[in-house]
């Protein structure tokens, strides 16, 4: 068998960052590049039905070894990194028994991992770290999904004593940019259910995430020279600057956890003429999910009743629904995933997600979909690193998931 850490070592060389603004399904080309060897991948280590269509989906079969009729599990992960940092290039450094002190990622620049500011380094004194060199983003997200689903699958292939029944594996492209659903064909798929592996740190367990949804927002101004714009000139970077300071001043990434929203100043583009903006609005209550969008509305309306209709213009888009809603009638796909966690020595954290998966639109398509921890942490950016047993332990717990689903017992 290929060791897991040098596949998912061989993953991290492909370049799939996406891209929001293609328009294009898969939105960049280097996800269809690692597409096509993934797919030849899952061939080599004997798994049937593997398309691979011209989207960039993955689907693939283990057939079941059982003769009776049991639920058809599926294990689902995505392809793409993050736009937010570069995924080009990768050069993973191998950390042996961390010893607890900072990690100089690159000398050159002084970009340094240190426990003072990423305190959970500490829970890994002694395991063997992947990290970045510090110009790149690592990419265990989620390539630790993928390689620790792909591992678990081969060494199933090979131990034919470990009894399952049939299993679906699926891979997306675009999950970053909120479209890895998209075209996702569940009926195709033909799971009973699923669950992606996309989680942050070993343990992470989780069948509630964010309603989400994304704002742009465009203010427009008029540019006239500085030294007559008296009474004429709109300075649309000071309009939008207005918006800004209108939001409430702590509802910010920076400034919540646990249950708690947020608006999320993503991007800001503009001159004297036009200043674009993109927000991202989060929160898990749909009621307030839906208040914080007419709250964005309404400072919208502010700001045009002060400057003149069509000063500010809005476009919301919905990304995705909290699939709590979509879990709890089939709790016992989490209780097995739980179960499945302690029988290998881990201890399951349930915690909500404060993002998305794919698996937050596939169980509003009608495949209920909880997500299970890759094991990396500080995703999107250099300080990526991702502990070796931690992504071992995902493969265990794919496992055994697979182990024991013949003995489940539906609630629904």
């Amino acid at each position: 068998m290929t060791s897991i850490i040098d596949r998912f070592l061989k993953y991290t060389q492909y370049d799939t960052q996406s891209d929001p603004n293609t328009g294009l399904t898969p939105s960049t080309p280097g996800q269809m590049n690692f597409s096509r060897q993934l797919a030849e991948e899952l061939k080599e280590i004997g798994l049937a039905e593997v398309e691979l269509d011209e989207n960039g989906y993955i689907m693939a079969t283990l057939p079941s070894n059982i003769e009776e009729e049991v639920p058809v599990a599926g294990f689902i992960a995505h392809v793409d990194t993050s736009p937010d940092f570069s995924g080009k290039n990768i050069s993973p450094r191998i950390v042996k028994d961390y010893d607890g002190g900072d990690i100089i990622l690159n000398a050159e620049n002084n970009i340094v991992l240190k426990p003072s500011e990423f305190p959970e380094l500490k829970k890994y004194i002694g395991q063997t770290l992947i990290t970045t060199d510090g110009n790149t983003l690592l990419g265990a997200d989620d390539k630790a999904g993928i390689a620790a689903i792909v591992s678990a699958m081969e060494y199933l292939v090979r131990n034919p004593d470990i009894k399952h029944g049939k299993i679906r594996i699926g891979f997306t492209p675009d999950e970053e940019i909120g479209e890895g659903a998209n075209l996702f064909d569940v009926k195709k798929f033909g799971a009973d259910f699923a669950y992606t592996i996309d989680g942050g740190e070993i343990g992470e367990l989780e069948f509630e995430n964010f309603n989400a949804a994304l704002a742009k927002v465009t203010a427009h101004g008029r540019n006239v020279h500085p030294g007559y714009a008296r009474g004429k000139m709109r300075n649309s970077i000071r309009i939008a600057n207005q918006l800004i300071m209108m939001l409430p001043r702590h509802e910010t990434p920076e400034h919540s956890d646990g249950y708690e929203g947020f608006y999320h100043l993503m991007s800001f583009n503009g001159d004297v003429e036009k200043t674009e903006m993109q927000f991202l609005i989060r929160d898990f209550k749909r009621d307030r999910f839906e208040d914080r969008k007419k709250e964005m509305q309404h400072l919208v309306n502010k700001v045009n009743h002060e400057f003149g209709e069509g000063t500010m213009e809005l476009e919301i888009k919905d990304q995705y629904y909290n699939m709590r809603e979509k879990i709890e009638p089939v709790m016992y796909i989490v209780d097995l995933a739980e179960k499945a966690m302690r029988e290998v020595g881990v201890v399951p954290n349930i915690k909500p997600i404060r993002g998305g998966t794919d698996g937050a639109r596939l169980a509003y398509m009608g495949l209920p979909t909880p997500n299970i921890f890759a094991g990396g942490h500080n995703f999107h950016g250099r300080f990526e690193f991702l502990p070796v047993p931690s992504l071992e332990k995902a493969m265990e717990v794919i496992l055994k998931i697979a182990e024991l689903v013949p003995s489940v017992k539906k609630t629904n």
